[in-house]
């Protein structure tokens, strides 16, 4: 059975804490897990994650806060972050943090009561980690579909340097974890090995097997 560990690598008051195995996303195997579960639910660890990827927007015009893979409290953390500059704001002095819905073909999808939300907007995607740029090029095109413009994107972790063909800004990145690797569950050497899948994880966390 895996172990969560925290690793002794740190940006400020950030923890980066990691399982590492043999693990299946829904898009591909991989060698690490990243644990943020408390950054989600914790306030004080969400403040510290908004304080570290807030310089990167400091100066960028951010009218909402696309929050996925249920990082709302660190996407509220960073619009307060954001605010306080004064310069990063729309010209209401606010700034709305938004959840994703998604339909059955797991395609984000705004209401109409969310929709102004979106269109004609400024929207910064905020995401757990960036794997693969997947879901991140996914979301790029819902916020284009509906009419509004993606400003950035940003993570706690990101093993990839750009997604949609933008930055992706982040607290940690495979510099942090040098061996990280990704798979496509086709070529994947783990399970060419006979290598059983230690978990299933997604955007709630894991499920051990």
């Amino acid at each position: 059975m895996f172990e969560i560990e925290e690793l002794p690598v740190r940006r400020g008051n950030v923890r980066l804490r990691v399982a590492r195995g043999h693990f299946a996303t829904n898009h591909s195997h991989i060698n690490y897990y990243i644990d943020i579960s408390h950054q989600k639910t914790r306030l004080s660890e969400a403040k510290d994650v908004a304080k570290e990827l807030a310089p990167y927007y400091n100066t960028v015009p951010v009218d909402t806060i696309l929050c996925l893979d249920g990082t709302a409290v660190i996407g509220t953390c960073l619009a307060d972050a954001l605010i306080s500059t004064r310069r990063s704001v729309n010209s209401n002095g606010a700034i709305s943090v938004l959840e994703p819905e998604y339909n059955a073909n797991s395609q984000i999808i705004f209401r109409d009561n969310a929709q102004p939300l979106i269109r004609n907007k400024h929207v910064l995607i905020l995401m757990a980690s960036v794997t693969t740029g997947f879901t991140a090029n996914r979301s790029v095109e819902a916020i284009g579909y509906y009419g509004g413009t993606v400003v950035g994107i940003c993570s706690l972790y990101s093993a990839v340097e750009e997604a949609a063909g933008m930055k992706v800004h982040s607290v940690y990145d495979v510099n942090d974890l040098p061996d990280y690797a990704s798979y496509d569950f086709r070529s994947c050497p783990y399970c060419k090995q006979g290598r059983r899948i230690d978990a299933l994880v997604n955007s709630f966390g894991y499920s051990a097997l």
